[in-house]
């Protein structure tokens, strides 16, 4: 959360509005924003921290860990329809990237707003895909992945 806290304002810039949603108490929120996160972030996370006592927010988006009764960590990217365009589950030792929350978000305003496809690892000013019938096919002539830097390069 803190890490999505430290991009906030680029967040916000977006479009996007922010929860957080847990199955700790609204009182733990508390503390945990005063005793910890905001030794990590000035002034705290930012967004509102939802409190999903008996887990029925994360049952309804798949994240609900009965056995321990929490929900696991889970991302979800909700447009302005209220449908889920996309989302990332992850175990705890694991931590999700901001810098691809970002990707996604602008990726996604961008197929929104064109109607064109936006390819593996599309970052805006990237080329995008026009589907058409011609493009059957033919993907290769106007797209390639590109391999990533390394630090050796």
């Amino acid at each position: 959360m803190t890490a999505v806290a430290v991009q906030y304002d680029e967040l916000k810039s977006l479009g996007v509005e922010m929860l957080a949603c847990s199955t700790d108490s609204r009182f733990s929120h508390k503390i945990w924003q005063e005793g910890e996160l905001s030794k990590m972030v000035p002034g705290g996370v930012p967004f509102p921290m939802l409190s999903d006592a008996g887990g029925r927010i994360g049952h309804a988006y798949g994240v609900y860990d009965p056995s321990s009764g929490t929900n696991i960590r889970g991302r979800f990217l909700i447009d302005p329809d209220g449908e889920i365009q996309a989302m990332e589950i992850l175990l705890p030792p694991v931590g999700r990237s901001t810098h691809e929350l970002i990707r996604q978000i602008q990726a996604f305003q961008h197929v929104r707003a064109t109607g064109e496809v936006a390819p593996a690892d599309w970052r805006p000013g990237k080329p995008t895909l026009k589907p058409n019938p011609d493009l059957v096919g033919n993907v290769w002539k106007v797209w390639k992945p590109e391999k990533p830097a390394t630090k050796s390069e």
